[in-house]
């Protein structure tokens, strides 16, 4: 069988509902699927994927995140989660980990015992555990469900896209000249697997003088506008460097700060 590019057209393999999407429990119901990538890493993509979910759910949105960077995860240390998730007696549904806000999560560091252990895992165990998170949570009803994605466009991104049925597509990026080749590889996946790309936010945009309110770019003008009139994409916002932000996520108080991708946000409800 050939790779799924969610192009049924002209397909000739067979297979469920004419597409290779698995499904939720059949008492949940996932309204839009949105995923958070990146080319590289090391660009905030797990920031931005928890400030969404915290915005979307101040406007009233029933929303969860699935933690899709196994090796990786930093989710549940964002929102000051330390209890584990569990799963009913046959061992046929896992229980996501609620935030203290009401976010609905889904995370390899909720199911460790030691949440420091090392996943050491091969790319197929990996994709199949992303895809439990997906099938076997009882997720319920979600408005919004965020997928914080692995960097670069491996196993993972694949697998949920061939998968899930995702929505669209946000790119996290930072401004310096890089920004190019980190769009440009998200971009052409996109494509490749016919998704929709909402639109790119840039993160460690400026910093602001917290005297003057002047802001200074440490990384010198930004590319960012360039490169998304390139490929015909918007700059949905733009992230600070602030202490406050990475102190909130060190406390484990992501839910509690002040309102940030407010934009981002406006432009997912339209959608």
């Amino acid at each position: 069988m050939s790779e799924c590019d969610r192009n049924c057209d002209g397909c000739k393999e067979k297979c469920e509902s004419g597409q290779f999407f698995v499904s939720p429990l059949p008492t949940t119901k996932i309204k839009k699927i949105i995923a958070v990538m990146s080319g590289k890493g090391g660009v905030g993509k797990s920031m931005v994927t928890d400030l969404l979910a915290v915005n979307m759910l101040r406007r009233g949105y029933k929303v969860a995140i699935l933690d899709a960077d196994v090796t990786g995860p930093s989710v549940p240390k964002a929102f000051g989660i330390t209890e584990k998730a569990y799963g009913s007696e046959d061992g046929k549904v896992i229980y996501p980990v609620e935030t203290r806000q009401g976010i609905k999560v889904m995370s390899m560091n909720l199911l460790l015992n030691d949440e420091n252990e090392p996943v050491v895992w091969r790319g197929p165990v990996i994709s199949g555990a992303v895809k439990q998170f997906y099938t076997d949570v009882l997720w319920e009803d979600v408005d919004y469900m965020f997928v914080d994605m692995p960097p670069g466009t491996g196993d993972v991104p694949l697998t949920v896209f061939q998968s899930f049925k995702v929505d669209g597509i946000i790119v996290v990026t930072t401004p310096q000249e890089l920004v190019s080749v980190i769009v440009e590889k998200a971009v052409r996946m996109a494509e490749m697997m016919n998704i929709n790309m909402y639109g790119i936010i840039e993160n460690m945009s400026y910093i602001e003088c917290p005297h003057c309110g002047e802001k200074i770019y440490p990384y010198g003008k930004s590319k960012t506008e360039d490169v998304a009139k390139e490929y015909g994409l918007k700059v949905l916002d733009r992230l600070p460097i602030e202490e406050k932000l990475s102190a909130a996520v060190d406390r484990g108080e992501i839910e509690f700060i002040g309102e940030y991708l407010t934009e981002a946000a406006d432009e997912i409800s339209k959608k």
